[in-house]
């Protein structure tokens, strides 16, 4: 009688069901469904739905069964067959070597594609191009898992907004910008999941939800933060992706987060994960669940202090909505809570039912001959086409910052002088959630590669002050035609669990470039690193000719760097953050979590903050480009018509055309940014400008006019109220282009009365406060 007894007693006497082997023979971490004990049960019937199928399995394990299978090393079954089940597989940008994922030391599944940190990506401002690198990501993952090197859900991606610059894994997302971030997230979960909700390629799971963009800064560690977020900008800046998770990509899973959210730990908040996510959003797929994020639901107790005990906490996440931990509590402490009456049986059953129902869905349970996509095997990891789409990522999110008297691109011939502590860097280039790339050509490699005459000299170390070697890094350079300096910063600098201090150059990097400079031969900086640093410096330096952003670029490496510096192919990325001046991480804490100016706070993101280097946005490019509108005034639109629907922030406000002509002599592409602005729509503070819409075109020729055309939808229009409401403000709007002051401006106007979009539900429970501002 399993109900008399103490279940945490039960999984102590019980020897430890550890999670399979996993690199054994080909797909045997799937199930046996034709003829082993599973193949007695429904969970095997492939004329049954998922939920079904599923609730089958979980009615047919035991308690301690149950439990041992709540952690992410989920044990199984010997008794029915069901093998053990690692759920934390990772794939930010290419399969990576996390946990569930392993890979070869040779041969076949020893690398998989690397693409560039999603940041990258980001500044490439390509909807189509973030799919098509989902899409192969996806299809490497499922030949992993076919050969038993992986599993079928992926934790990825990363979409918290990167609106502080210290943040060490701003490099994981695509930028600062909300409708940016909901944009690649709805591009990234439908490749990578497929187009059947029902059928997925694979799951991905949106994380952190929600507010987490802190490390360990001034004390406070994302282990105990507590983000205190007004109303107002949890709707317009915090939830917009995670609701494009939720709404529009029908994501199969998601990610409660380290920190509290106004006084609740995430991963305890059930006004969170159920109120608004699985209720207010519609999130309720038999097959949807939530993990937390590792050690999360742990530090509900350890570090937030909220409960108690083990017990406690353990009850707190599974009651709340948490399907799965990514941890140890769970499966530790879910019997003693279930013995002490915190969490019932049905509540673990539901949760277990969502996670099983998923893997039904994945195919996970059926005969290998009735799922095409066990099929997939190692010659589709790593292919050609692949291997281009990583270098298109890593060029196309290339951003130039400055070219002073066409110091790029360089000349085809002649000697360069390499210098700087990239010069010779490969894993460095690929950011972190990585796994092994087949090949990553350094800068040198490419250079000779190219038939250059190459000189070398490092110079100085990435966050060093010792000047030993800018004696010889000053000496090639006098020797070469053209200088190259390959610094910024890397993962001993930024880093989860690693903020930083500072947004300067790091060490003495700068005080090399600027001695360099003076040596008086054209002088190019190649910056890396996912966050930006200040380059007010050389920017306004005479001696420095071009600065190139080239993010973390991964595999492509110094293929790409040297295909941009050439010319080979002509940037056109745009800054997808805001660079800000070095001073800026004195005047407001991480821990501040407001968007608007304040006290102790210059305010946040491009649409509150104006005083940047370099804005969001910004890229220049080799041609030059001259851009009009194709009208001086779009009209007017009546704010019930365009907020009907069930999902009026999908719906359409008008498809604003531009004229842009390349005036210079490059082929080039070009990235339409348009953003509106208004002074009477809303409530003031009203931000300074807000991105509504963008598209990239391709390979414009010297000469040619293309009509460009951008959709703006109703979702950047909106803006938040203090009750958490969600409104479509009258008004009139000023359209910009780019952030370029020297185009062209039009609007329009939208009328009638103030229209409420949706209003995120207040907690009745006490659980979570909507704060006001």
């Amino acid at each position: 009688m399993v109900g008399l007894l103490n279940p945490r007693n039960l999984i102590v006497l019980t020897p430890l069901i550890l999670p399979l082997p996993l690199q054994t023979l080909a797909q045997s971490n799937y199930p046996d469904c034709t003829t082993g004990p599973l193949s007695q049960l429904a969970i095997c019937d492939t004329s049954l739905d998922a939920h079904t199928r599923a609730k089958s399995l979980v009615n047919a394990l035991t308690l301690v069964e149950k439990i041992n299978n709540t952690g992410h090393e989920a044990a199984g079954s010997p008794r029915l067959g069901l093998p053990a089940y690692n759920w934390w597989n990772e794939a930010l940008h290419g399969v990576a070597e996390k946990h569930g994922v392993s890979f070869e030391a040779d041969g076949e599944f020893s690398y998989a594609t690397s693409f560039p940190a999603p940041i990258v990506l980001g500044a490439a401002f390509n909807d189509d191009l973030v799919k098509t690198v989902a899409g192969i990501i996806s299809t490497e993952a499922r030949a992993f898992s076919n050969s038993d090197h992986a599993g079928l859900d992926y934790w990825t991606p990363n979409i918290n907004p990167f609106k502080d610059p210290r943040w060490g894994r701003g490099q994981e997302t695509p930028g600062e910008d909300p409708l940016h971030c909901s944009r690649y997230v709805k591009g990234f979960v439908g490749g990578l999941q497929g187009d059947d909700p029902e059928n997925p390629k694979v799951v991905a799971a949106c994380k952190h939800l929600a507010a987490y963009d802190l490390e360990d800064w001034g004390g406070v560690s994302r282990f105990e933060f507590d983000a205190q977020v007004s109303a107002v900008d949890l709707v317009e800046y915090y939830m917009p992706p995670f609701r494009t998770c939720a709404v529009d990509a029908k994501v199969g899973a998601f990610m409660c987060s380290y920190n509290a959210l106004n006084g609740v730990p995430a991963c305890a908040d059930r006004y969170l994960l159920q109120t608004v996510l699985r209720e207010h959003y519609g999130w309720e797929g038999p097959g949807h669940w939530v993990t937390g994020d590792c050690g999360a639901v742990e530090r509900i107790q350890t570090h937030h202090h909220y409960v108690d005990s083990g017990p406690e906490a353990a009850a707190a996440a599974l009651n709340a909505g948490v399907d799965l931990d990514c941890g140890t509590w769970l499966p530790t402490y879910l019997g003693e809570a279930q013995a002490q009456g915190l969490v019932s049986n049905e509540t673990l059953d539901t949760a277990l039912t969502r996670l099983y129902t998923s893997l039904v869905q994945l195919g996970y349970f059926d005969p290998a001959d009735d799922q095409p996509l066990r099929s997939i095997g190692w010659e589709d990891v790593a292919t050609s086409e692949a291997e281009k789409a990583a270098w298109t990522v890593a060029t196309q999110g290339t951003v130039l910052l400055k070219n002073d008297d066409r110091t790029l691109p360089l000349k085809r011939n002649g000697t360069l002088a390499l210098i700087g502590p990239y010069v010779n860097l490969t894993t460095e280039l690929q950011s972190n959630y990585a796994g092994p790339a087949k090949d990553i050509p350094t800068m040198i490699e490419a250079a000779k590669h190219l038939g250059y005459t190459v000189l070398t000299a490092q110079g100085t170390e990435m966050d060093s002050t010792s000047e030993d070697g800018f004696e010889n890094a000053l000496n090639i350079a006098a020797e070469a035609d053209a200088v190259i300096f390959f610094g910024g910063i890397d993962n001993s600098i930024e880093e989860e669990s690693l903020d930083r201090t500072s947004i300067d150059w790091p060490g003495n990097q700068q005080d090399l470039i600027l001695q360099l400079a003076e040596v008086g031969k054209p002088l190019t900086v190649v910056q890396f690193g996912g966050g930006q640093v200040d380059d007010s410096q050389l920017l306004s330096a005479d001696n420095i000719g071009a600065i190139v952003w080239v993010g973390y670029p991964s595999q492509a490496g110094g293929t790409a760097v040297f295909d941009i510096l050439t010319g080979k192919v002509a940037p056109a990325g745009r800054l997808p953050v805001t660079q800000y001046p070095k001073e800026y991480v004195d005047e407001v804490p991480m821990t501040d979590m407001n968007l608007r100016p304040g006290t102790d706070n210059p305010g946040r993101t491009y649409r509150w903050y104006d005083e940047a280097v370099l804005p969001f946005g910004y890229g220049l490019h080799y041609t030059t480009f001259n851009v009009s509108w194709a009208k001086k005034d779009f009209g007017s639109y009546d704010s019930a018509s365009l907020t009907k629907g069930e999902q009026p922030h999908l719906n359409v406000v008008d498809t604003f055309s531009l004229a842009v002509t390349n005036t210079g002599g490059t082929v080039s592409d070009y990235v339409a940014l348009i953003f509106a602005s208004s002074a009477d729509a809303g409530p003031q503070p009203a931000p300074i400008k807000t991105l509504v819409g963008y598209t990239r075109v391709s390979g414009i020729k010297p000469g040619e006019t293309r009509k460009v055309d951008v959709e703006v939808t109703v979702a950047p229009l909106m803006r938040g109220r203090s009750d958490g409401g969600v409104v479509l403000y009258p008004g009139k709007y000023t359209l910009l282009i780019d952030v370029n002051e020297d185009y062209p401006t039009s609007g329009f106007t939208i009328k009638g009365q103030p229209q409420v979009i949706e209003r995120l539900p207040l907690s009745t429970n006490g659980t979570t406060k909507v704060r006001d501002l």
